[in-house]
């Protein structure tokens, strides 16, 4: 048995990366599959927000229903953004030295720490961290977010989406903790697990309490 056979699934994606969009007949044509099967896994898909469908005119007959990847469709399919980020890095690096990497970070920590503050500003201890914890959930990271005392709360982030940059460059990490406490306005705020020390998760501590006493 070959495990690396692609699935039905796997295979219709496939198909609309290389052509852009395609009609249930076109897939059947391609898949030998009937118009129900073929159906069958679209409606999957579309469900799964992988694919959209949008109806196209034809000169004769009825308009056509055209099926395309989403957003979260594209992003299955490989790219290689991280290493060539890490690339420039290094090329930095060798050219100005490594306060060029720092002053590169903490431009990028004075940044986010501009946009989460717009909106976290005015909001309550426990209100801020929720919507930090939303913030970072919209850009990628899987946060998890726990309180686990009057004033206290566990932060777990999943995924890193920057992960090969911040494997590297441990600044990265050591910015957005800086931007973390930043943005709640306590420096009570302690990275207790890291991704890239080897960690499944990184988890963040805060105690808002300490930041008031």
């Amino acid at each position: 048995m070959n495990i690396t056979q692609k699935t039905t699934k796997d295979k219709i994606l496939d198909y609309l990366k290389k052509e852009k969009s395609l009609a249930v007949s076109d897939l059947t044509k391609l898949l030998d599959m009937t118009h129900m099967a073929i159906r069958k896994h679209l409606n999957i898909l579309e469900r799964d927000g992988l694919i959209k469908s949008k109806e196209v005119k034809q000169p004769i007959g009825r308009p056509s229903q055209m099926y395309s990847l989403t957003e979260r469709g594209e992003g299955l399919f490989p790219k290689n953004y991280e290493g060539i980020s890490v690339e420039f890095l290094y090329d930095i690096k060798d050219i100005y030295g490594e306060e060029a990497i720092r002053n590169l970070f903490n431009r990028r920590e004075q940044r986010l720490t501009n946009e989460y503050i717009k909106r976290t500003h005015q909001k309550s201890n426990h209100d801020k961290i929720n919507e930090l914890s939303k913030i970072q959930t919209e850009k990628g990271y899987m946060t998890n977010l726990s309180q686990i005392g009057q004033n206290k709360y566990e932060l777990i982030e999943y995924n890193c989406p920057i992960f090969a940059v911040a494997n590297d460059f441990k600044t990265a990490c050591t910015c957005e903790t800086q931007m973390f406490k930043n943005v709640l306005g306590t420096d009570n705020v302690k990275r207790v697990c890291c991704k890239s020390d080897g960690d499944n998760y990184c988890k963040f501590l805060v105690d808002f309490y300490k930041a008031n006493e």
